[in-house]
């Protein structure tokens, strides 16, 4: 089935999605940097541009910037007074997504922060309108708690690689990462300030799912 999601979404990106050469310039030069072939598929770049808009969004946190390609996206969805936060771990990672960004003229609007997300979050200041969730899972109960703290009503949080090919449901797995998703999950379950639902994927970046959220108090 992987030939068949790839071919759709080429198709798509073709017809509907047709990111401008930028967005491959900002893939390309991440890969040739030595970056992890990780970053999001246009088509989900594009949803996340959507999404952003669609809040209205004007402030947006982003949780793991890698080379830049999805905080390009998310960036030009805000409007010319907008502004977006990115937490990168790693510094050779933001070297190469400052770059990138600035080259896709949207360094004026992005400010990329390198650190643990747990040392640089508390130094944040909200309410931010946005956020997207894409770095270590087993951060992400405590990215999600920190988003909660860092909204206001109507918020929107998106978290990343939800599904994981499905390993999810696995309850004994001792994989960090799909443990800490299913932590994550029990605290959004848990959380009585928000709505949410995870939607399951396929595409060229194989099986998997998103978690999408609102602050509704």
């Amino acid at each position: 089935m992987s030939d068949t999601w790839n071919a759709v979404d080429a198709y798509l990106a073709e017809t509907v999605i047709k990111p401008d050469p930028s967005y491959k310039a900002v893939y390309d030069a991440s890969v040739v940097a030595g970056l992890p072939d990780i970053a999001v598929s246009a088509a989900e770049g594009k949803q996340l541009h959507l999404m952003a808009k669609m809040s209205g969004a004007r402030r947006i946190l982003e949780i793991g910037t890698l080379g830049g390609y999805s905080t390009l996206w998310l960036a030009r969805a805000l409007p010319p007074d907008g502004k977006l936060i990115t937490l990168e771990y790693s510094p050779k990672h933001a070297e190469v997504a400052r770059a990138n960004l600035a080259k896709a003229g949207v360094g004026n609007r992005v400010e990329v922060k390198v650190g643990a997300a747990l040392d640089t979050l508390p130094a944040l200041q909200g309410p931010f309108d946005f956020f997207f969730i894409d770095a270590n899972k087993d951060g992400y109960p405590d990215y999600f708690r920190w988003a909660v703290k860092l909204s206001r009503p109507g918020s929107v949080i998106v978290a990343d690689n939800m599904v994981r090919q499905g390993t999810v449901t696995d309850a004994a797995s001792s994989d960090p990462a799909v443990q800490g998703v299913r932590h994550m999950l029990d605290a959004v379950a848990a959380e009585p300030r928000v709505e949410a639902s995870v939607i399951q994927t396929v595409g060229s970046r194989g099986y998997d799912g998103y978690l999408v959220a609102v602050v509704t108090g």
